[in-house]
């Protein structure tokens, strides 16, 4: 598995997802245990980052487990193709001020974990694609080392992501064109497709994959979709 490419670079792909889809997460830390005494705010900033980590790949066994079923990988690369482009809109509100402090270490906790189930549906859909793309058994086990390896970049790199972000705007349109990649890569092996969809022999015996050039095209037109589309609505909305 270690010595698999697909393995590393779908890794690298889970950790810039992290990265760019959950950096709210440390904003999240922040807000529910700023009321908490110096003793136990590092116990409830540890804890609801379990809690939320632990939360999240139980979703993604789910969501991985029905992208098996057929026109879920499309529906999930639409969604995916909307956050990349979502990614490139210049941001209006504050989407935090609803998460409440608590001064109890558990209650804390508590709205760390509830918010990151609220707003982890984009991290699991992007992380389940990318995990795809590795195939066989490896997608369980590469979900759960992409996130442990994004833990510590999530909770104590977040402040120098965002201002690498801030610096360099390209970080985010490279990120978004990475969702536009996955949704595309993730939609042509829909089983709904296996019909329409060139194929050729797989690894396995009996086993089917998509034409390598079908598979990359695809990718690459999500990208330039998302590109295309995301800068056209970031243009139409700064107009507004």
């Amino acid at each position: 598995m270690l010595s698999s490419p697909e393995f590393w670079l779908a890794v690298g792909q889970i950790i810039m997802i992290d990265i760019l889809l959950g950096g709210d997460n440390a904003v999240v830390i922040a807000l529910a245990c700023r009321k908490l005494p110096d003793a136990q705010r590092r116990k409830g900033i540890l804890w609801g980052t379990a809690g939320a980590i632990v939360l999240r790949v139980v979703l993604i066994f789910f969501a991985l487990t029905l992208l098996k079923l057929p026109f879920l990988k499309l529906v999930g690369g639409i969604l995916l193709l909307w956050i990349g482009m979502k990614l490139l809109m210049p941001e209006h509100d504050d989407e935090h001020a609803n998460i409440q402090a608590s001064d109890k270490l558990w209650a804390a906790v508590k709205t760390v974990i509830v918010a990151d189930f609220v707003m982890s549906l984009d991290n699991v859909i992007a992380i389940a694609g990318a995990a795809e793309g590795a195939g066989g058994d490896h997608q369980m086990p590469l979900v759960i080392f992409g996130l442990l390896v994004s833990i510590p970049i999530i909770v104590w790199g977040s402040q120098l992501v965002i201002k690498l972000m801030d610096r360099f705007p390209m970080v985010i349109t490279l990120g978004a064109m990475l969702l536009g990649w996955i949704a595309g890569t993730m939609m042509v092996g829909d089983p709904a497709l296996a019909s329409w969809v060139p194929t050729q022999a797989g690894d396995k015996p009996g086993s089917t994959e998509v034409l390598p050039a079908l598979y990359y095209g695809c990718g690459v037109a999500g990208a330039l979709l998302v590109l295309l589309f995301g800068k056209a609505m970031a243009m139409r909305s700064k107009a507004a």
